[in-house]
């Protein structure tokens, strides 16, 4: 007898235990990616933008006193760079730049890989279907989620050329856009069926260089969705699993403005 409840004891004591849960990571222990790019005098601007980012010297140098001291002014509109198009920018009467709440600048997010079409095709509009793809190897896009696009354009970046597909600056140069963006059906299908709450990609405009009525802006922005454009290094983050901060400055009544994003692989 004693044998038999030594074996019972024995396969109790076998049994899978419990998981703990993974404890959460803590921010310092996060590898943070910089999305955004440097503002200097490389910043790139849509072409009716003609003056450069401009950062003058107000002091720089020893004081009488004996130690350093510097300050500088910056001037620059509120759209180029890595920016944030608010949605008054396209939208009246919606969120300003300093309304946004910081809910739809924080949070979860995926990044949709589009850049081998994107590459071959300056004029791509990523689909419904991009999102659909990304879904069968994913699972669904979780609803509330800040969606990134890649489109592999950021590479150029700041080649003005190679990055708009025109080198022109000036009105002249609108009709000689070249660049990917999102199809409006396919921004129309991110807010209604999935209910995300940012969409940002790496080229200059949510909606394509060729686009002459900014639907793509109009859908997102009528439906307070902030967008980020002009982001840096999409290539170092995988599709999922991304913890993203997007905090722009703060410009009251502003339609937009520089935006320092980074991101986590969690």
């Amino acid at each position: 007898m004693r044998k038999y409840l030594f074996v019972l004891c024995f396969l109790a004591a076998c049994k899978e235990q419990p998981r703990v849960a993974e404890q959460p990571k803590f921010p310092e222990q996060l590898e943070w990616i910089d999305l955004s790019h440097t503002f200097d005098s490389t910043t790139l601007y849509w072409p009716n933008n003609t003056k450069p980012f401009m950062h003058t010297t107000d002091a720089a140098g020893f004081t009488d006193k004996g130690y350093y001291y510097s300050s500088y002014s910056i001037c620059t509109p509120e759209h180029g760079g890595t920016h944030l198009d608010a949605p008054i920018h396209f939208a009246s009467g919606k969120l300003t730049a300093d309304k946004i709440p910081l809910t739809s600048l924080t949070g979860n997010a995926i990044v949709v890989d589009v850049s081998q079409k994107a590459l071959a095709n300056r004029d791509y509009l990523v689909s419904v279907e991009d999102w659909q793809q990304w879904e069968k190897e994913n699972g669904r896009i979780p609803d509330g989620s800040i969606v990134l696009i890649r489109t592999g354009y950021g590479q150029f970046y700041p080649n003005r050329e190679k990055y708009f597909g025109s080198a022109k600056v000036g009105p002249e140069a609108l009709t000689e856009l070249h660049f990917p963006g999102i199809d409006p059906t396919a921004a129309d299908w991110l807010v209604k069926e999935r209910k995300v709450k940012a969409v940002g990609l790496d080229t200059p405009s949510l909606d394509y260089g060729q686009s002459t009525d900014f639907r793509t802006h109009q859908v997102l922005m009528g439906n307070n969705v902030p967008g980020f454009e002009n982001l840096a290094a999409l290539d170092k983050l995988p599709a999922k699993n991304i913890y993203v901060v997007a905090l722009p400055m703060k410009i009251g009544g502003g339609s937009g403005g520089p935006l320092r994003i980074i991101a986590a692989k969690r």
